[in-house]
C-alpha cells in the first residue's frame, strides 16, 4: 500500500525548490489522498470499464506529490484547487496514453456518431453509407476507414471482446462472419504480442491486465518496487503497440530514428519474434465462433 511517506519520497525527484518543509508536504499528501480517490471514481463513471482504477490512480497520486512540491500558500491559492486542477489533468493525461488510437481518430469517431443521430431523427430510419458521407462532407470510402481504425483501437482492451464494454467499443452490434474472422485474428495477434515478450515484460502484463493482481503483489514477486513495476508495464505497452502495427498496420508502426542502435535492433527482433510464433491456424485457435476467449487464466 503506498504511504504518504513513500510519495514523499518519490517527490525527490523534482527539481524545483519546495515552499513547504518536507513534513509538511506529507501531511498535505496525507489529508488530501481522498481526494485523488473522489477524483477517480467521477472518472472511472464516464470512461469504458476495462480502465483499471489503479492506472488512474496512481498517476493521481503522483500529480498530488507534484502539487504538493509546487504549491505556495502565500499565493493565496487554496491548496485543496490547486490540487484538484493538476490531479484531474494528470488522469486525463493517463487515460490518453492508454488509448491507442490517436485523438483524430476519436474526434472524427464522435462527429461521425453525432451525425448519423442527428440523421436518424430526421429521416426516421438508419441513414445508408451514402448519405451519411454527404452529410459529412467525405466519402463512402473515407467513412469506411475510420470505423477500421475505431476498430482496430478496440484491441486495446487485453480483456478481448469478453468485457460489459465491449458493445460500447465496437461499431456494429452483430458483425458479419468476415468481420468477425477479422476480430478473432487482432485478438490472436495480440495473444501472441504478449507471449513474444521478454519474460519480465509478459510476466507484468499477464498478472497485471489478464489475472487483474495488484501492482504491489507483482512488485513483490518480482522484488523491485511498484514504480519500476509502472515502468516494465509501460515498457510492455509500447512494445505490444508497436508490435501490432507492425504486423496489421504497417503505416502506423513508427520508423525508428536510429536502426542500427541497440534498442531499434531489439524492436525489430521483437516484432520478428511474433511473426514467427503466429500464423492463422494458431491465432484463431484463441477464439471460438463467436469471438470469446477459449483461454482460461488461471
Amino acid at each position: 500500500m503506498t504511504t504518504a511517506a513513500d510519495l514523499t519520497a518519490d517527490a525527490a525527484a523534482v527539481t524545483a525548490v519546495p515552499a513547504l518543509t518536507a513534513a509538511e508536504q506529507e501531511e498535505l499528501i496525507r489529508s488530501h489522498m481522498p481526494l485523488v480517490g473522489h477524483l477517480v471514481r467521477d472518472m472511472l463513471t464516464r470512461i469504458p470499464n476495462h480502465i483499471h482504477r489503479d492506472d488512474l490512480t496512481s498517476a493521481g497520486l503522483h500529480a498530488l506529490v507534484t502539487a504538493s512540491r509546487g504549491w505556495d500558500p502565500n499565493r493565496g491559492i487554496p491548496f485543496h484547487r490547486f490540487a484538484t486542477t493538476r490531479i484531474r489533468g494528470a488522469i486525463l493525461d493517463e487515460l490518453r496514453s492508454l488509448d491507442w488510437a490517436t485523438r483524430s481518430v476519436r474526434s472524427k469517431a464522435r462527429n461521425t456518431d453525432t451525425t448519423r443521430q442527428s440523421l436518424t431523427t430526421t429521416l426516421g430510419r438508419t441513414p445508408t453509407n451514402e448519405e451519411l458521407a454527404q452529410a459529412l462532407g467525405t466519402t463512402t470510402t473515407d467513412l469506411t476507414q475510420r470505423d477500421n481504425d475505431v476498430q482496430r483501437a478496440t484491441v486495446l482492451s487485453l480483456q478481448g471482446f469478453t468485457t460489459s464494454s465491449a458493445d460500447d467499443l465496437v461499431t456494429e452490434a452483430a458483425p458479419g462472419p468476415e468481420d468477425m474472422l477479422i476480430r478473432r485474428e487482432q485478438i490472436g495477434y495480440l495473444h501472441h504480442a504478449i507471449e513474444s515478450l521478454p519474460e519480465r515484460l509478459q510476466l507484468v502484463i499477464t498478472e497485471y491486465f489478464l489475472k487483474e493482481r495488484p501492482m504491489a503483489d507483482i512488485a513483490a514477486d518480482l522484488g523491485v518496487t511498484e514504480s519500476r513495476v509502472s515502468q516494465l508495464r509501460a515498457e510492455a505497452l509500447s512494445l505490444l503497440k508497436d508490435g501490432m502495427n507492425t504486423h496489421l498496420d504497417p503505416d502506423l508502426a513508427p520508423a525508428p530514428e536510429n536502426p542500427a542502435s541497440i534498442t531499434a535492433r531489439r524492436r525489430a527482433s521483437y516484432y520478428s519474434t511474433i511473426a514467427g510464433n503466429t500464423n492463422l491456424h494458431s491465432r484463431l485457435a484463441l477464439t471460438n465462433a463467436h469471438g470469446h476467449s477459449t483461454l482460461k487464466v488461471a
